[in-house]
């Protein structure tokens, strides 16, 4: 299952891209994709784990699942 961090996300628009661990292309996310309960958004610089799927437009990450351990910066 790729891996990777969020680039950027607009909570407005609802969507945004993930930079993958391995490098290559980014990917699209929509606040649809994103499992976890209540409001659905995602942080720049979030862990994710990720599916992609090819779509006419891009690649897209689907069944989005953000890493619910905290960041070093919200640690320090």
């Amino acid at each position: 299952m790729p891996t990777g961090r969020v680039k950027w996300f607009n909570n407005a628009k609802g969507y945004g891209f993930i930079l993958p661990d391995d490098g290559g292309e980014n990917y699209f996310a929509h606040y649809s994709s994103i499992q976890m309960d209540g409001y659905k958004t995602l942080k720049a610089g979030q862990l994710v784990e990720f599916d992609i799927l090819e779509g006419p437009k891009g690649s897209h990450a689907i069944n989005i699942r953000p890493d619910e351990t905290p960041s070093e910066e919200e640690t320090e």
